[in-house]
């Protein structure tokens, strides 16, 4: 089975070197299991045949069998074009192709009957239909062209040399009816009961041809089930071998630095939520495991706090931490918080970034080295060799998603114990999403907001509303608020999105001009210390109004800013527009995000800004994103295991997943290595799968 499918793709009959070479560079289509795999995107019923006289101009599509016959060339140049009368004794309707005349003439031959399958029409009042797809009576009798038919997705160059949707849907055909054509089975036989699974060969063959919706449905089930089993498996895998080969450091003090902080010196109460995380995360570090956990919230449920008081624990042990942000202005912002949370602790907290001085590196590196320091928090700075911890216990990872994974290997490598660690993300990750992406982690959610905080008010404005928004941030300010304008940057577009900005900028001096009122800006072509500096102005008052590009999106915590005015919001996605508002809303006063969109909106533009509208709730917001973009066009959220996603949707097949992972985490609890002989198939298709990965022990 492995030899016939891994065969090149030029070796399959109608297909050649030509056609292989572009198969290859169109579709990645290297192999005959390649091939098999390019799955139809939908199907159109071709199980019935109707009556010309019973056609309706209105239907979306018909077959009909009949004859042609009276065909004619009409008009010269390029405005000729073929016309044909067909016939099936009850009516007559008129065809017309425009393209591809030569070979429709060499294809219909006199007194023979033919299918032909488009979209009706009315032109003046007779039956029209464009381009009809032709297949002889012959041709339709055979299996391949009855009841559900695949559609197949392929490109102009394709179609060029004949394989356009049914040119491919031939070619599949040619493949599994072939007599080598033998696929097998990689699930145990207990598996295939208790799940009900169609077959491995007969799904592979039925996705494409399924004859009935019943059939298509039960092949569709087995490879989407194949898919997320296989994602799920080689998380769980993952887990289980780190979990056995590598011991954590115990935590088994909760002590003076802790106890402490929680007593005397909390800011205000902790959520439910965060009581439970905290719980949960004291539990990990104490067990003598390594915790890999993930710890989602969404903006301002307090995450940071959560993040110091673990931080409390691994010093209350001896040991020191590291916080790695993405950006200079979130680390800065978390060096700030957390000095702030630690201050009458004693704790020594230093700041790492691109923008450290020589001389800062070099005392940060000593007491590093030393054990003087207790916390360092920053950015990609803190990779680099030259930083050396004494005695490194605790890593996290804010924003985790836009770090790679050997950035994020380089640091937890830097104890001479792997540290434990935590990672972050005030992006909400949808369910099925996460069990995907990060399948191998812990998850805790902190899915309450603190006491006092009111949901921030949301309202999408046109165009023809501006002169109302900036009377209202008028309003605002007098009340002693400032407000935020963003403004998108396109990477595609960066130098008119820029224009954008500064006309933005000189549109707002105009209408809130000095001494009345000053205006700070920032954006990503500035260097790192003005940006700094005019951040700190809009924090410490001096500014009224921040005109930023989505640089702001994360970091910045401003607890007197009530009002985010989001410019051309329709060319954000969903998950940032819900990151932009959360900057807004962190104090006690009632805050604001104003959508500012043009009149000409997209159905999922539209709809994108109406859910903003309608919900604070950021896993709501996520799961709509999901349903919109699909997870491969979520930032930062393109991993691995959804590149092997080829049928099933994280968006739609949510029950099919978690069916998969139960059955995977049966399977394990009875083989975690995987030795047994029933279950040797699904190993061997997971070292082939996933190549790059070392099985070594689990073998």
């Amino acid at each position: 089975m492995a030899e016939f499918l891994d065969t090149p793709i030029e070796y399959l009959k109608g297909v050649g070197p030509s056609r292989g070479d572009l198969l290859r560079t169109e579709l990645d289509i290297h192999t005959f299991s390649d091939l098999l795999m390019h799955y139809p995107f939908r199907y159109v019923d071709r199980s019935h045949v109707y009556k010309i006289a019973d056609v309706d101009p209105d239907f979306a599509f018909v077959q009909i069998r009949g004859r042609f016959f009276d065909l004619r060339m009409m008009g010269e140049k390029r405005s000729r074009r073929l016309t044909a009368k067909f016939t099936d004794g009850t009516d007559t309707i008129e065809l017309v192709w425009f393209q591809g005349i030569s070979w429709v003439q060499k294809l219909i031959q006199p007194n023979k009957d033919y299918i032909i399958f488009g979209k009706p029409s009315l032109f003046g009042k007779r039956l029209n239909m464009a381009h009809p797809e032709i297949i002889s009576w012959d041709e339709f009798n055979k299996e391949q062209v009855q009841g559900l038919q695949p559609v197949y997705s392929t490109t102009e160059k394709l179609k060029n040399r004949h394989l356009d949707s049914r040119g491919i849907q031939k070619l599949i055909y040619t493949l599994v009816t072939d007599p080598d054509f033998q696929v097998k089975e990689i699930f145990p036989a207990k598996l295939m009961e208790v799940a009900r699974l169609m077959g491995r060969k007969e799904a592979l063959a039925r996705v494409h041809f399924p004859g009935k919706e019943e059939t298509g449905q039960k092949a569709r089930f087995r490879i989407k089930f194949e898919e997320f089993f296989f994602t799920q498996l080689r998380m769980l895998l993952i887990k289980g071998q780190r979990n056995a080969a590598l011991k954590g450091i115990p935590f088994e003090v909760v002590g003076k630095h802790f106890n402490d902080f929680y007593a005397h010196h909390l800011p205000f109460e902790l959520t439910g939520a965060q009581k439970r995380v905290i719980k949960e995360i004291r539990s990990d570090m104490g067990s003598g495991k390594q915790m890999n956990r993930l710890l989602q919230g969404d903006v301002g449920s307090g995450k940071t706090m959560v993040a110091f008081m673990s931080m409390l624990i691994a010093l209350d042990n001896g040991y020191q931490c590291a916080l790695m942000a993405p950006t200079e202005i979130l680390a800065t912002q978390h060096h700030e918080s957390i000095s702030e949370l630690a201050e009458g602790l004693g704790i020594k907290i230093a700041l790492l970034t691109g923008s450290s001085n020589k001389g800062e590196r070099k005392q940060i590196h000593a007491l590093l080295e030393s054990g003087e320091l207790d916390i360092l928090i920053g950015t990609h700075a803190l990779i680099e060799d030259k930083v050396q911890f004494k005695c490194l216990g605790l890593v996290v990872i804010d924003e985790q998603h836009r770090f790679g994974v050997e950035q994020r290997a380089r640091l937890w490598n830097k104890g001479q114990q792997v540290p434990h660690i935590l990672v972050m993300t005030a992006t909400p990750i949808p369910r099925t999403l996460a069990m995907t992406i990060y399948g191998d982690l812990d998850v805790s959610v902190i899915d309450e907001m603190p006491l006092g905080r009111k949901p921030i008010e949301t309202a999408l404005r046109f165009e023809s509303g501006r002169l109302r928004v900036i009377g209202f941030m008028r309003e605002e300010i007098k009340k002693g608020r400032q407000v935020y304008v963003v403004y998108p940057l396109i990477e595609e577009s960066e130098k008119l999105d820029y224009q954008n900005l500064m006309d933005g900028y000189e549109h707002i001096l105009q209408e809130f001009p000095r001494p009345d009122f000053e205006v700070s800006i920032v954006h990503g072509r500035m260097r790192a210390d003005d940006k700094e500096a005019e951040m700190q102005r809009f924090k410490q008052g001096i500014t009224q109004i921040m005109v930023a590009t989505s640089v702001i999106e994360v970091g910045v915590n401003v607890p007197n800013a009530s009002v985010m005015v989001i410019e051309s919001a329709e060319k954000f996605g969903l998950s940032q527009l819900h990151q932009l508002r959360g900057r807004v809303g962190r104090g006690s006063e009632q805050s604001y995000c104003i959508l500012l969109a043009g009149h000409k909106l997209s159905r999922e533009a539209r709809m994108r800004l109406e859910a903003m509208v309608a919900t604070n709730n950021g896993f709501e917001i996520a799961d709509l994103d999901l349903k919109l973009r699909g997870p491969g066009e979520i930032d930062g959220l393109r991993q691995s295991g959804l590149t092997s996603l080829k049928l099933a949707d994280l968006s739609k097949d949510g029950e099919i997943l978690h069916l998969s992972r139960h059955y995977c985490e049966r399977l394990l609890e009875e083989d975690p290595s995987l030795q047994k002989p029933e279950n040797l198939g699904l190993r061997h298709h997971l070292q082939k799968t996933y190549k790059g990965t070392d099985w070594s022990r689990i073998s």
